[in-house]
């Protein structure tokens, strides 16, 4: 047994643990929620605190010789826009604070059938749309590593929870990097699914049904400290959900593919300029798939830059048609600001155009599907520089444009549905301290499991940075 403290365990030790009786739950989830009043406080990343549910779920674990599951006794935090009964899914804005699920979300229900245990819900910015987290309801969520350094968004308040030390799984959603961004800031690992492959809906939705490219777009997921509890957890969270007609009940483990597998590599920075400390997180990835036994080939990718654009304007026109009344209605006065920069950004497809322009997603998502053929991986930079400065998208026009064009990486990958990982490969040395910064990998539709064995083949050659940056909080 290791003799690290119980909150620093992984996912799959402590259900491993737990199933062997070698520690209890209780011992866990005790350890968890003093770590989380311990910390929390400075970075106010969880704040719906479920200590004490938490500690009746443990004992009742212990009490049951008979319960079992793949996560037993693993201690979780759930998103606030993510309905988990009985709580409220307020999604940071202060006129859904009395909106209470009656029903769990499909990814909540099967990782507590899993075994589990929930301690608390993790901050998110207003209509989670956002790269940053802060909102009227709750306040700012502060990066482990920097209260200079954006935690990222909108998943900010689950990334900086989990690498501080608050539970071993934090779920989040993704419909333009809120994963990803998050594990970038935090230094953090996750896998942002394709569509379809973990079942998504909200209850308290009622009959109130998204927009088309939302459904599209967006996805449910987790940020781990380690690629190997994705491994774990992932199985899991995609168990089948008939609240989802969309969602493609297929196995976590794909059929074997040829090796050695080839990687195809781009550092393509749509002449922003990629910064040297990118570079070395990239060659630092490149150089441990390679040692793993990767073949890594840097070459041109298709149609970024245009599907990125594309996608984006999509996006907005969906959103100015169908969100924007309650953005202008119920958002503060700092969002609205920054959707009237992002609208400048990507003018916004509106009519008969944006019915043409999303027919285009085929058309991209085709030519993607044709290039992973011969490349079942892709190597690529997430941001194109280190993780911006807390607040920085509320600096104007020159602070969303920065954000947004230091980003187009990202939600090429919502637009075409294809499934992406990040993880942190170096640690930057800047004037604001050590920064983790992380790289991507998108892979086949419905191949995650191709990805997270290419982050363990990394994670095994390049430890993960969690315990760097528990040494500097302590």
């Amino acid at each position: 047994m290791t003799s690290r403290p119980l909150w620093q365990w992984s996912a799959e030790e402590t259900a491993t643990a737990v199933k062997g009786k070698t520690v209890s739950a209780t011992e866990v989830i005790e350890a968890t929620i003093k770590r989380m009043e311990a910390v929390n406080p400075r970075l106010n990343a969880v704040v719906v605190n479920l200590a004490d549910a938490a500690r009746h779920e443990a004992a009742t674990i212990d009490a049951n010789k008979h319960i079992d599951g793949k996560l037993l006794g693993v201690p979780i935090t759930i998103k606030i826009n993510t309905d988990q009964a009985g709580q409220a899914t307020s999604n940071g804005l202060p006129h859904l604070a009395s909106l209470i699920a009656n029903d769990d979300a499909p990814i909540v229900r099967n990782l507590k059938r899993a075994g589990a245990i929930i301690v608390g819900r993790t901050n998110t910015p207003e209509f989670s749309f956002r790269a940053d987290t802060d909102n009227p309801l709750f306040g700012r969520t502060y990066n482990p590593w920097s209260r200079e350094i954006s935690p990222g968004g909108s998943s900010g308040g689950a990334g900086a929870a989990v690498m501080a030390g608050i539970g071993a799984l934090a779920q989040g959603n993704d419909i333009g990097g809120s994963l990803r961004f998050p594990a970038s800031a935090n230094g953090a690992v996750t896998v942002k699914p394709g569509l379809g492959r973990i079942p998504a809906w909200n209850p308290s939705q009622d009959s109130t049904e998204r927009g088309i490219l939302a459904q599209a777009m967006s996805v449910q997921g987790l940020i781990t400290r380690c690629a190997s509890d994705l491994k774990l957890a992932m199985s899991v969270a995609i168990a089948p959900d008939p609240r989802d007609p969309f969602h493609v009940p297929i196995p976590w483990r794909g059929s074997p593919i040829p090796h050695p597998i080839r990687v195809a590599f781009t550092k393509d920075h749509f002449g922003h300029g990629l910064h040297p400390d990118v570079s070395v997180a990239l060659n630092n990835a490149a150089a441990a798939l390679a040692d793993a036994g990767y073949i890594i080939e840097e070459v041109e990718v298709p149609l970024v830059h245009e599907c990125a654009n594309v996608g984006y304007r999509c996006l907005m026109g969906e959103v100015r048609t169908l969100l924007d009344d309650d953005i202008q209605t119920f958002g503060s006065e700092t969002l609205k600001a920054i959707f009237a920069e992002y609208y400048q950004y990507f003018p916004p497809y509106q009519g008969s155009e944006l019915i043409r322009m999303m027919a285009q997603r085929t058309y991209f998502a085709r030519q993607w599907s044709l290039f992973l053929e011969n490349y079942p991986l892709v190597l690529t930079p997430f941001l194109l520089k280190p993780f911006f400065t807390a607040g920085r998208d509320e600096e104007g026009c020159a602070g969303v444009q920065d954000v947004i064009a230091h980003s187009l990486w990202s939600f090429i990958f919502n637009f075409i549905g294809l499934p992406a990982g990040n993880l942190p490969t170096h640690i930057a040395d800047l004037a604001t301290g050590p920064q983790p910064i992380g790289i991507q990998i998108v892979g086949r539709r419905w191949r995650e499991d191709l990805i997270v064995d290419a982050m363990t083949a990394i994670e095994s050659r390049i430890p993960p940075v969690c315990s760097r940056l528990w040494s500097q909080m302590a």
